[in-house]
């Protein structure tokens, strides 16, 4: 499948593409397009770098387009690339309709856009509407104007407790370490949920409610097909004065935390009535925008996201969380298709992205292993079992990309990328490692810059170096290395990719074994308990073996495994795909 075009830029290596014929625009195709799609997400500082200062760009990106159409995805969606100071890796962004110039300009994007329409795929932007950077320009407006003015009424100013006001106005705690208030010299406080450089916006504000729904409609005009939205269930907040403690209720986790919307910063009610509004601006597109939520609630809470009259999707970061036993996934698989289907929506599955430790090196670990305490041990404590871990991670891809719903899958999954769990600290750019006085080492590990090819400064990720040291083991997983190799897990992906658009069918799927955790051994230990097995509509069988023991495979047409079989037996850690004929 390997071939060259004559107009491949000079930064790509020779011999890891594939041709791709241009397809048309499809964005005025299919409106629900999103409910079964896969969808990539790209890092841009950390994708592709076009003129060698080491960090990514939108040229480069375009440049890799190719290589997304390949793989057989549907869309990408592209964390932030606006002006930023990068004080939360682009999350701090100073202007909402712009482009960071080390990235490129606005007719970088638009060219993007364009390419990418022209190889049949989607392209998704991230919002970021619960804080700015503290250089947007409404933020240096709001420190040169008094308390009470107009500009500080878009952020979340207070006066301080104390005699004199030296006290934060309340005890709630940064998510990045902290208190949650930063001073201001007149002595006022500002909202910080996250790093001091991000001040929270005051959604009760309408001003900050009608320059959103410009940034939708400014975004949705250059051609963006739909919108990830961060921090979703972060926005309404109870400011009611007194401000209320939380004490140490705000310790316990997130899900602990918001069990019934009146927590007084996460996931309110009345942040519906905000999304329920932009619906409107999404809805007056044809096709109309699609929205995904980040929202780090439960079950229950995140369906309410999901309606058709708000975002229509959210993150399931359960399935993330969720263990590697057959149990545990059988539970939140059947959970998330329930609570899905009863907003109308679609159900969404991910195992990586630019906030967690990669899966590769998750499923390395024991069960139950701290990842902030491996990660500061360098990945040493405990010892990782990277064979181990890359056929888990293999596994699971197999079984998420059998379900109904949308997948979405992080860069450079597709090669089995490892964690970088040793960076040094002084290369360490992730505002965690600061504000957490060292404690927690961050997520830059995951972020590491992209090899392409087997040599060179940067494994072809540029002309030059790169901003995050890359690890030699990314020669070996490299794209050039795994590209038309049989049974790399780049092949396995574009396989998988392929087979599941042709075996598509609707949002549902039958369950061969216990759905739920009531499951137990067959009477004659069977180990049924241990696996996963279901049916999908269109005559097809997703069969997982999370036990300790090869099992029998059913009687039918093998499609794809995730490992090879053993004496025509599916190992330990292995998914396999069956047609079932008759």
């Amino acid at each position: 499948m390997t071939g060259s075009t004559s107009d491949v830029p000079d930064l790509l290596p020779e011999g890891v593409f594939v041709t791709v014929p241009a397809s048309p625009d499809l964005s005025s195709q299919d409106p629900d397009w999103w409910r079964q799609a896969v969808i990539y997400q790209v890092y841009p500082r950390s994708f592709a770098d076009s003129d060698g200062d080491g960090i990514g760009d939108l040229p480069g990106i375009t440049a890799r387009l190719t290589h997304l159409a390949a793989l057989g995805v549907d869309a990408l969606w592209l964390s932030p690339f606006y002006p930023s100071e990068l004080a939360d890796g682009g999350y701090d962004v100073a202007d909402f309709r712009d482009v960071d110039p080390r990235l490129g300009t606005l007719a970088d994007f638009d060219a993007m856009v364009a390419e990418a329409h022209r190889l049949g795929l989607k392209v998704l932007v991230d919002l970021v509407p619960n804080h700015t950077s503290d250089q947007h320009v409404w933020f240096q407006e709001a420190l040169a104007s008094p308390p009470g003015s107009a500009a500080r009424a878009r952020y979340v100013f207070r006066d301080g407790r104390g005699e004199n006001g030296e006290l934060p106005p309340s005890d709630w705690v940064s998510r990045f370490g902290g208190s949650a208030w930063q001073r201001v010299p007149d002595g006022q406080w500002y909202l910080h949920l996250f790093a001091p450089e991000q001040p929270d916006l005051d959604w009760s504000n309408e001003e900050v409610r009608e320059d959103f729904r410009h940034t939708l409609r400014f975004w949705s005009d250059r051609g963006v097909d739909g919108f990830r939205i961060d921090v979703a269930h972060g926005l309404a907040k109870d400011l009611a004065e007194p401000l209320r403690d939380m004490g140490e209720n705000q310790f316990k986790g997130d899900h602990d935390l918001m069990p019934d919307g009146t927590h007084p910063h996460w996931d309110r009610d009345e942040v519906h009535e905000i999304y329920r509004d932009w619906r409107i601006v999404l809805d007056s597109y044809t096709p109309p925008r699609m929205a995904v939520a980040e929202a780090w609630v439960k079950n229950s809470r995140r369906v309410l996201y999901t309606r058709p009259d708000e975002l229509g999707q959210a993150f399931n970061f359960e399935y993330l969380q969720a263990e590697w036993t057959a149990r545990a996934l059988r539970k939140v698989i059947t959970e998330s298709l329930a609570t899905a289907a009863a907003a109308g929506a679609s159900a969404t599955w991910v195992l990586s992205n630019h906030d967690v430790v990669r899966h590769a090196s998750r499923y390395a670990l024991p069960l139950g292993t701290d990842t902030d305490a491996w990660l500061l041990s360098g990945g040493k404590d405990p010892a990782p079992d990277p064979e181990l871990g890359l056929r888990r991670a293999r596994a699971a891809t197999l079984l998420m990309l059998a379900l109904p719903g949308a997948s979405y899958v992080y860069q450079g999954e597709e090669l089995g990328l490892p964690e970088v769990a040793d960076l040094p600290a002084e290369a360490l750019q992730d505002p965690v490692w600061e504000h957490t006085g060292h404690t927690r080492k961050g997520r830059d590990g995951c972020r590491v810059p992209l090899p392409w090819a087997r040599e060179g400064a940067s494994y072809g990720f540029g002309p030059g170096g790169t901003w995050l040291p890359q690890p030699p083991v990314f020669a070996e997983l490299s794209v050039a290395a795994q590209d038309g190799v049989e049974g790399s897990t780049l092949e396995l992906y574009r396989t998988a990719l392929r087979l599941r658009r042709e075996l598509q069918g609707d949002e549902s799927l039958e369950w061969l074994t216990p759905p739920d955790e009531t499951a137990t051994d067959g009477p004659a230990g069977d180990g049924t308990a241990d696996l996963i097995h279901f049916a999908r509509s269109t005559g097809w069988q997703c069969l997982a073996n999370l036990s300790d023991r090869p099992v029998p495979l059913p009687a039918g047409h093998l499609l794809l495994t995730s490992a090879p079989l053993t004496d025509g037996l599916l190992p330990p850690d292995t998914t396999t795909w069956l047609r079932i004929e008759g």
